[in-house]
């Protein structure tokens, strides 16, 4: 559990955040570069003084300034793992590792060394300098020593941003198998939709130092406060889904959406494996007719429950079952396709549009859980 209230001013920017997220999973700060999501997890590391407000972890009450509570950042037992990674050059991946592991201050172990190891693939760094490491080694090995901290939650500060998008490409599972088999809170900061998208069970949207909207990522994607920084391109709606039968022949699986499915290309999805899905605006097509005669395979029955203008398209948002997709049509096709509330549609799907934005996701662990 995360309260958090606080309130901080510094020289003409003003930071006033307050949120509160019930689960063990992870809750991400997004916004644009500036917004104040740094100064937000400072202030919940203790680098950082609130003006006022407080910050409470658990049943943990690490700050409150009316009643004059101020835990020091060394005893509030969070791991903080910063963009560059910090690890001391002169020590290998194991004594690094290791430092960690004597910052636990008599704090009971959740996460054994060898256990942490093996979830973050550094059996074979375990001799190696820093100097040699490439970023996503080198953040790896980070997220292994806060880990070892025996920590009540971990503070990821942009832990992507430093280095390369092939390095993001390799770091993004390790982080993903974090969120899957701990149970452990985490606050992912970040600027990148995508990244979120992939990790976020929950997403604090901040602009100019206040949350701007505060939700579940599903909920989130549809919000006018998101549109407004992610743009055009990267707007969609976000389901969550568990795959069905998987067809070998076709190498397609399929994900039930409302009253309907969707085949997404199999890659390494099994039966029944819980999956996250972005549906872009931009991809989809709008038909006032049932489809046939098509290459498109994917087509879901709905009917409108809204029209909004955004900027010289339309948005278009469709119910499918219980589960609202949003699609991008011109001005044109508005008027051409005389598109109303309330009237049926079929909003069509290409299988390829698909790639890249199908993630799998494992069951949430049961409390208590440890890595393995």
């Amino acid at each position: 559990m995360l309260d958090v209230q606080v309130y901080k001013q510094r020289g003409a920017f003003t930071a006033q955040v307050s949120f509160y997220s019930a689960s063990a999973g992870v809750t991400a700060l997004f916004g644009r570069s500036g917004c104040g999501k740094t100064t937000t997890v400072h202030m919940l590391a203790g680098l950082l003084r609130p003006d006022r407000g407080h910050i409470r972890i658990g049943d943990a009450l690490l700050f409150d300034a009316a009643r004059g509570i101020d835990v020091p950042a060394e005893e509030r037992g969070i791991g903080y793992v910063f963009q560059d990674a910090r690890l001391f050059p002169h020590l290998s991946v194991r004594e690094n590792l290791r430092y960690g592991a004597r910052r636990a201050r008599g704090r009971a172990t959740h996460f054994r060394f060898d256990d942490v190891v093996e979830l973050l693939g550094l059996a074979a760094l375990l001799e190696r300098q820093p100097a040699g490491l490439s970023g996503g080694e080198r953040q790896r090995v980070a997220i292994g020593r806060a880990l070892l901290a025996q920590p009540r939650v971990l503070l990821l500060d942009e832990p992507l941003a430093a280095i390369d998008v092939a390095r993001r490409g390799e770091l993004l599972p390790y982080l993903e198998d974090l969120r899957d088999r701990l149970s452990l809170p985490m606050v992912f900061v970040s600027h990148q939709f995508e990244e979120v998208l992939r990790l976020a069970d929950e997403v604090v949207l901040l602009q100019e130092g206040a949350v701007a909207a505060h939700g579940d990522v599903i909920s989130m994607s549809q919000s006018p406060a998101l549109r407004a920084i992610v743009g055009a391109e990267s707007l969609g709606a976000v389901i969550d889904g568990v795959t069905g039968a998987i067809d070998a022949a076709s190498g397609l699986a399929q994900i039930r959406v409302g009253s309907g499915q969707l085949r997404v290309e199999a890659a390494e999805l099994r039966p029944a494996q819980p999956v996250r899905v972005q549906l872009l605006a931009r991809d989809l097509i709008l038909a006032i007719a049932p489809p046939s005669g098509l290459s498109v395979r994917n087509s879901l029955a709905g009917r409108i429950t809204r029209l909004e203008p955004d900027g010289t398209a339309w948005l278009v948002f469709v119910d499918c079952g219980g589960v609202t997709l949003m699609v991008r049509v011109t001005a044109d096709a508005r008027a051409g396709l005389s598109l109303q509330i309330a009237q049926p549609v079929w909003v069509l799907i290409k299988t390829v549009s698909l790639r890249g934005h199908v993630f799998s996701r494992l069951p949430s662990p049961p409390p208590g859980s440890k890595p393995g």
